[in-house]
């Protein structure tokens, strides 16, 4: 793997790594006196360059379009979700601002990523609703900002396996698909601990609003490859150690309970 392809990838995990290299490199030309917050302002537009060098793409085919414009419609919604926390004064407690911050960069990466990638075929940022039309109010409480937060990640790691078969024909988007997979898995296990729950998705979701009830549908699968495994495991656990995918349609519909039709 060349350099700058390897860069991008170790990015989509941790961007902290793009703004490094940014820093070093002198943030396209600026003086890197500058330092670390013009390194994490330029951040996407070093992204764009390197992914385009990286990739050498053309006009990408339909069926990796499609999906990868599916998947940044739900980085919009987290990213914009964690953008307008971390701004909520008072919102957030002190010791686990840090939390948030690093999954707010993680997401803006990942907006940057894939809208490098997709260029001019790249889907619209919507406008939000998170309250989805007063059901919830997010930047206000703390534990409803949580409850969503997890609902967005758990949907973002159903979503991205629901994809991975899409774009299986470009190697390099496949990997980086995978990627981000493994991040939001990661930011999904870290807000569940913060919400005092396992790791992982139970198969009993007893606090989990009917407005959120699409992103857990589902999961009580014990099939895999034709086979049951919960004769090995018992029908809950057996549940609880895979992550079922989500189609484009469901992922959707979670996406459009919080979208303003504008």
């Amino acid at each position: 793997m060349d350099k700058d392809k390897k860069l991008i990838f170790e990015a989509l995990e941790n961007p902290e790594v793009l703004e490094r290299s940014v820093s070093r490199r002198g943030a396209l030309g600026l003086s890197g006196k500058f330092g670390a917050g013009v390194a994490l302002a330029t951040m996407p537009v070093m992204l764009a360059a390197l992914t385009r060098r990286a990739f050498a793409q053309g006009t990408l085919p339909n069926e990796i379009v499609n999906p990868l414009n599916f998947a940044l419609v739900l980085e919009y919604l987290e990213s914009d979700f964690y953008t307008m926390g971390l701004e909520s004064d008072g919102l957030i407690p002190d010791e686990d601002r840090a939390i948030f911050e690093q999954l707010s960069k993680h997401e803006t990466a990942h907006v940057a990523f894939l809208s490098s990638v997709l260029g001019s075929a790249a889907a619209i940022r919507p406008q939000w609703d998170f309250t989805a039309k007063g059901a919830f109010d997010p930047f206000n409480d703390y534990p409803t900002f949580t409850l969503l937060s997890q609902g967005f990640e758990d949907a973002g790691v159903r979503a991205y396996k629901g994809q991975a078969g899409n774009v299986a024909s470009n190697d390099d988007i496949l990997t980086a698909a995978l990627r981000i997979h493994s991040v939001e898995a990661r930011h999904a296990s870290e807000v569940r601990r913060l919400r005092g729950e396992k790791g992982w998705v139970t198969l009993v979701q007893p606090n989990t609003p009917a407005a959120l009830a699409a992103v857990y549908a589902g999961e009580e699968n014990t099939t895999h490859l034709g086979i049951d495994v919960s004769g090995y495991q018992g029908a809950d656990a057996a549940a609880e150690a895979f992550d079922e995918p989500l189609g484009l349609e469901e992922v959707l519909a979670i996406a459009g309970l919080f979208g303003t039709g504008t």
